[in-house]
C-alpha cells in the first residue's frame, strides 16, 4: 500500500486533508493507520467497518460518507460484526422467524405485510424443497439456480424483492454476509414501463366489451373499472371506499392511502375531485343499489381477468388495476390541470417529482400545442375574421 497525505478524490472532501492515509494497491480502498478497522471506497466515498472474524475479513457498510459520522458508527459495527450469531438448523425456523418479525414490526403498513408473505409464498413454490433444507446445506449454485428459474417466469421486480426475502429469511437464521450464498446472485434492472393507454374510443369499447359479457358480475366489473379510472384509486384502495366516504356538497370522495409508511408525516387520507364521469357513476349507482352508509362503493374487489379479455377483444394494449390509475392522470393532465395537483390526487407526497417523471412528457406536448397559437405581429390567429373595409365614398 501507498501512504498519502492529501486526495482530491471522490468522497475525499469528507476527510481533513491532513489524516494519514493509505491506499490498497488497486486503488479501490482507502485505510486509516490510526482508525483502525476504518476504510473508505474511493468510488462512492462511502466508510465500512472492516474486521477479520472466525479467520474472514468482514466488511460493514457504516452508512455515511462523512468521516466524523463514521468515526461514531464504528464502534456499534464492530460489536455487531463480532457478535455470535446463533445459526438455526432448517429454513423452516428461519422463515419463522423472519414472519415472526414481520408480524411484531408496528411500523410496517399491512398492504407491505401482506407483500411481504406473498414473496415467501412465491419462494417456496419455486423452490420444491427449500423449507426442509438446511441452512448450511443451501449453496450457491443452489441460489443460482433458482433465481435462473425465477426470472425466467416473474418480472425483474418481482424477482428482486422475492430476492430480497431470500436474503433477508436466510440472514435471520444466522448467515451473515458473507456466508450468505443469496448475496451472490446479483439483482436484476428495472427498466420503467412505457405507459400504453387505451385512447378515449377504446375505454369506451373495453367497458362495453366487458359489461355485455354476459356473467354474473359483468356490469359490477364494469363499474370497478369506472371507478379506478375516475379517482385514480390504487385497487386496495377503491376496496375501502364506503358511501359515507362520498361528500356530495364538497364533490370529493375521501380514501385512505395505501402506500404510506407508518413512520412518515404523509397523511393517511386524501380527498379525490368527483369529476364528471365520476358523479355520473356514483348517482346512477346510488339510484340502482339503495346503498347503507357502511356498504362498499365498489361490491367487487377485482376485475382483472375481465380487464384483459376486453383488452384482447377490442385489440387494445393490456391494461391492469394500476393502469386506470395512469389513465386517470392522463386525463387529468391532458385536460389542462397541473401535475403537483395531479400529485395530490393520487396521494403522492413528493411535491409532484414522480408525477413529473412518469407525466411529463404529457405537459411538454401541451405546451407545444398551446406554443403554437402564440402569434406576434399582424398576422391574426385562425379564429379571427378581418372586420370589412370602410367605404370611403
Amino acid at each position: 500500500m501507498t501512504t498519502t497525505s492529501t486526495d482530491t478524490s471522490a468522497g475525499a472532501n469528507s476527510i481533513p486533508k491532513t489524516k494519514e492515509q493509505r491506499l490498497s494497491k488497486d486503488g479501490q480502498w482507502r485505510y486509516f493507520p490510526k482508525v483502525p478497522n476504518l476504510i473508505q471506497y474511493v468510488t462512492s466515498g462511502n466508510y465500512f467497518a472492516r474486521v477479520k472474524h472466525k479467520g474472514k475479513a468482514i466488511r460493514k457498510s457504516l452508512e455515511t460518507d462523512v468521516f466524523t459520522t463514521a468515526k461514531i458508527k464504528l464502534p456499534d459495527a464492530i460489536k455487531e460484526i463480532r457478535k455470535p450469531k446463533a445459526a438455526v438448523g432448517s429454513f423452516t425456523e428461519a422463515r419463522l422467524l423472519y414472519e415472526t418479525d414481520l408480524a411484531n414490526d408496528h411500523t410496517l403498513a399491512p398492504e407491505s405485510r401482506r407483500f411481504r408473505l406473498a414473496r415467501i409464498a412465491a419462494l417456496l413454490k419455486t423452490w420444491p424443497g427449500l423449507d426442509k433444507a438446511s441452512l448450511r446445506k443451501i449453496t450457491v449454485p443452489d441460489c443460482k439456480e433458482w433465481a435462473k428459474r425465477f426470472a425466467a417466469q416473474f418480472e425483474a421486480g418481482n424477482f428482486n424483492n422475492t430476492l430480497g426475502t431470500l436474503r433477508a429469511i436466510l440472514e435471520r437464521g444466522g448467515l451473515g454476509h458473507d456466508e450468505n450464498p443469496a448475496y451472490s446472485i446479483k439483482r436484476l434492472g428495472v427498466k420503467a414501463k412505457e405507459l400504453q393507454l387505451p385512447e378515449p374510443d377504446q375505454f369506451d369499447r373495453i367497458l362495453e366489451t366487458v359489461e355485455t359479457a354476459g356473467a354474473r358480475q359483468s356490469h359490477d366489473c364494469a363499474d370497478l373499472i369506472r371507478f379506478l379510472a375516475f379517482s385514480g384509486c390504487r385497487i386496495s384502495e377503491a376496496r375501502q371506499v364506503l358511501w359515507q366516504d362520498v361528500d356530495w356538497e364538497r364533490e370529493e370522495i375521501k380514501v385512505h392511502n395505501a402506500k404510506r409508511s407508518r413512520t412518515s408525516n404523509a397523511h393517511e387520507l386524501r380527498f379525490v375531485p368527483i369529476i364528471p364521469p365520476m358523479r355520473e357513476l356514483l348517482e346512477r349507482l346510488q339510484r340502482e343499489r339503495k346503498p347503507e352508509p357502511t356498504d362498499r362503493v365498489c361490491v367487487l374487489g377485482e376485475c382483472e381477468k375481465s380487464l384483459t379479455r376486453a383488452c384482447r377483444i377490442v385489440e387494445a394494449p393490456r391494461i391492469t388495476h394500476h393502469d386506470l390509475r395512469h389513465l386517470f392522470a392522463t386525463r387529468c393532465i391532458e385536460a389542462g390541470v397541473d401535475i403537483p395537483t395531479v400529485s395530490r390526487w393520487l396521494g403522492h407526497v413528493d411535491g409532484g417529482a414522480l408525477a413529473m417523471k412518469v407525466y411529463g412528457h404529457l405537459r411538454r406536448e401541451h405546451s407545444s400545442a398551446m406554443a403554437q397559437k402564440v402569434t406576434f405581429g399582424r398576422t391574426a390567429p385562425e379564429n379571427v375574421l378581418p372586420l370589412p373595409q370602410a367605404s370611403l365614398a
